[in-house]
């Protein structure tokens, strides 16, 4: 079954063209039948190309989805043309006051990893957004930045300054090859790593709840589950495209940043060499399973997703 999406949307072609099942509304709209319905809130400043790059990864499942993308209510994008924005996009206040509920929902990166996160601009409703997912969202998963605020938010997990960027594609140990989430999973796999901050491995496991999945010796932890509330957190890229890390490492040198040749990417380790691809099929495997585990914990019901919590963080305000 295909993925739902508008069909002016760039990613419909996009997906089209690679030979994703795609939907339009229309088309949807015939078919006796309850789509899963998956929020994106979209923090990356290129915003069409994280579009692109999780509705072709969640769109390769065979079941229907309904993609709903997402924003901050009071930010404003200098890297997305506005009439973008404008058509595509709800601001998360809107979403709230609708009252509806999701499925699943990514909360992607974002490129301010060298702040607090109480400097970052929209960090109250960013918490406002995450308190809501408590009782608005039937499994959430943060990516990179979005994923280290919601487990900091939610569990107290600190993030940590590298004194440099781990940048490049690095293996990843399975450390749970039971786990729903890595079904198909083979015993290492290699996940594409863009950041300057880190969360550590001895702080997680501090907290009895948390369960690491994936983990690597050279760039540390990547994928933690909480089970009781459906969250995932990954800190690397598994979404990236194969020329996602040569873009960033091009616009550096461009712009004159200091920054090493990501390891373990271009044929060796040369830049004149066209990279590699050497995570999709786990990126699919990974996203294909959440929304599986989805599928099968969900409620027919959209009301009935959610449940009433006090306050399961484990700091205080």
């Amino acid at each position: 079954m295909p993925i739902k999406i508008p069909s002016d949307l760039p990613a419909f072609n996009v997906l089209t063209h690679e030979g994703v099942m795609v939907m339009s509304e229309d088309q949807a709209a015939r078919q006796d039948i309850r789509p899963l319905r998956i929020g994106l809130l979209n923090l990356m400043p290129k915003k069409i190309q994280t579009e692109n790059q999780f509705a072709r990864l969640i769109g390769a499942t065979p079941l229907q989805l309904e993609l709903s993308l997402i924003r901050m209510s009071e930010h404003k994008t200098r890297n997305t043309a506005a009439e973008h924005m404008a058509e595509f996009y709800r601001p998360f206040q809107d979403v709230k006051a609708s009252g509806e509920k999701f499925d699943g929902l990514i909360i992607t990166g974002a490129p301010i990893e060298h702040l607090p996160f109480e400097d970052v601009t929209y960090w109250d409703e960013l918490c406002e957004v995450f308190d809501w997912t408590r009782t608005h969202v039937h499994s959430t998963f943060g990516v990179c930045w979005g994923g280290m605020a919601m487990i900091n938010y939610f569990h107290g997990v600190k993030k940590h300054i590298l004194d440099h960027k781990a940048f490049g594609c690095f293996r990843h140990r399975n450390l749970a090859h039971a786990s729903p989430f890595l079904r198909g999973f083979s015993d290492d796999c290699v996940i594409p790593v863009s950041r300057w901050t880190e969360m550590r491995q001895e702080e997680i496991d501090a907290v009895p709840e948390l369960r690491t999945l994936l983990h690597s010796d050279d760039v540390g932890p990547c994928l933690v589950e909480h089970p009781k509330t459906r969250s995932l957190f990954i800190f690397n890229h598994f979404e990236y495209d194969s020329d996602t890390l040569k873009q960033e490492f091009d616009r550096d040198v461009a712009e004159g940043t200091p920054i090493n040749v990501p390891a373990n990417y271009y044929p060796d380790d040369d830049p004149s060499n066209p990279p590699q691809n050497r995570w999709r099929s786990h990126a699919h495997l990974l996203y294909g399973n959440w929304i599986s585990e989805i599928y099968q914990t969900t409620p027919f019901d959209m009301s009935k997703i959610g449940y009433e919590t006090t306050d399961l963080r484990a700091h205080e305000d």
